[in-house]
């Protein structure tokens, strides 16, 4: 099969499994079945394309609606990364979900897996764009997807919820993306993405640092704040949304829209020559702390995972502004070892809301005792997250920090970036590592006894958790594609 058609099934594969899906109703069974079934298919087929994608240069165009400007997608390194981490976890979440949605009773479930395979297609759209006008058109398609899941409960704090989703989003991506993708059309003449960049030799380099700008602001599902909001008002959305979130989807597209930018757009060489990283750096390094230091004050558990993507995100956006080689293949592993690690706490949290109904920190005391598995998830997601070995998060905080070291910047701003990254890594020991601390250490006057959550949740977050150990004694698929990548 060519490359071209399995790029083809790649996007349109999701939207046929969400047809079928949207038309089963009236036999759940059948209907979680199709939408396992698509998902491991899904897999399969990015699983052919990385095996020949290395020695192809194929590309599929849609459409040219204006000269040079066109819709079209093909493979490189870092497509290739995401794509395979998001079809991968949208097996582990579909099976979740399934233990979950039942578990909590959830309504309209069949709307719900319907635009969950909707929203896949959409994150295939923006792994495999060939320039930058499909990665923006596919990035809003993806924003718009998954804006009924966002809003699935239907009450008041939900689309209160969606509102602030949907405004910041779309608003940011019109405000800031839009006009960056036409100055880079006007400059260059063109939006395919060039290895080593397409703006050098085009674009004067005192004007690199406000386009830069532009986009770190215009991507908003990269969380850099000001521009974070929408992700805690998300947390309305039912678990495996906030799992799809922020960890299959909505925010790896963000930040890997980020890395394609500055790998691809900009180029690390021009970036280091014309230092407009200088002073945009430290947007990153206050997120990455406030973000830590907010997600310590919240008891809300989800709330409080919210916050700590916000601050996880940055980390890859600080890899991409380092602009070296170091530093993208940092934030390239941790697109890959935060999604494993922060998908394991979110399931974890949603397995305590289904046995226990809490869904705050201070209430959390002594539960570890009873359901051991779900505290043990989180425990394992939690160690990747603060970069321990044997978990697969310490690699990419390994090269993020020797990034750093090798950053062309100055001085002081070198040794901040080590400081931060020091010091984030700590925090989340605090506002991550107290939790299952309460669940196992802290004494309660809980007298109900306690299950842990259905059979298909429990699997759900087995896989991922064991990922982010497999991930620290056999990261090479990854660091192999992140390397070539960068």
């Amino acid at each position: 099969m060519s490359m071209t058609m399995l790029i083809a099934i790649s996007m349109l594969l999701p939207l046929a499994g969400a047809i079928v899906v949207s038309r089963l109703d009236r036999v759940p069974n059948i209907r979680e079945a199709a939408t396992l079934v698509t998902a491991v298919i899904l897999f399969i087929v990015n699983i052919l394309i990385f095996g020949q994608f290395t020695d192809s240069d194929a590309k599929l165009i849609v459409a040219e609606p204006m000269p040079n400007l066109t819709i079209a997608f093909s493979v490189e390194h870092f497509g290739m990364l995401f794509a395979l981490i998001a079809s991968s976890l949208w097996i582990v979440t579909s099976i979740y979900a399934i233990g979950y949605m039942r578990g909590h009773h959830e309504k309209n479930q069949t709307r719900f897996y319907t635009f969950f395979a909707v929203a896949i297609s959409a994150v295939m759209g923006v792994a495999y764009a060939d320039n930058l006008f499909t990665l923006f058109l596919f990035y809003e398609i993806l924003t718009v997807t998954t804006y009924p899941l966002v809003t699935h409960a239907g009450n008041d704090k939900a689309r209160k919820g969606g509102r602030t989703y949907l405004g910041i989003l779309m608003g940011s991506s019109i405000a800031f993306f839009l006009p960056a993708l036409v100055i880079v059309w006007y400059v260059a003449g063109d939006t395919t993405f060039a290895s080593g960049g397409m703006l050098a030799g085009k674009l004067d380099p005192k004007w690199a640092a406000p386009l830069l700008l532009l986009f770190i602001f215009g991507i908003g599902k990269a969380a850099v704040m000001p521009l974070h909001r929408w992700l805690p008002a998300a947390m309305v959305a039912p678990t495996p949304v906030s799992a799809l979130l922020h960890a299959v989807a909505v925010v790896k597209a963000g930040v890997f829209s980020m890395v394609k930018v500055v790998g691809f757009v900009f180029g690390t060489d021009f970036l280091t020559q014309s230092g407009a990283t200088h002073w945009l750096i430290w947007l990153p390094m206050l997120t990455i702390l406030l973000g830590s230091l907010v997600a310590m004050t919240r008891d809300n558990l989800k709330e409080r995972l919210a916050y700590s993507t916000i601050s996880q995100l940055s980390y890859i956006v600080l890899g991409a502004l380092l602009a070296n080689s170091l530093g993208l293949l940092g934030g390239s592993l941790h697109i890959a070892m935060h999604a494993f690690a922060k998908i394991s706490l979110f399931f974890a949290a949603g397995a305590i809301l289904v046995a226990t109904h809490k869904t705050k920190v201070s209430e959390l005391d002594g539960l570890g005792r009873q359901m051991p598995f779900t505290f043990g998830v989180f425990l394992i997601g939690t160690l990747s997250i603060i970069g321990l070995p044997i978990f697969g998060g310490m690699w990419s905080k390994w090269y993020l920090l020797l990034g750093s070291i090798d950053y062309s910047g100055p001085e002081f701003t070198r040794w901040a970036l080590l400081g931060t990254l020091m010091l984030s890594s700590l925090l989340n020991i605090v506002y991550l590592a107290a939790i299952p601390v309460r669940g196992f250490f802290v004494s309660s006057d809980q007298k109900m006894a306690i299950k842990e959550a259905p059979l298909p949740c429990l699997i759900g977050m087995a896989v991922p958790a064991l990922m982010c150990i497999v991930l620290f004694f056999y990261p090479q698929p990854f660091f192999n594609l992140a390397m070539a990548g960068g």
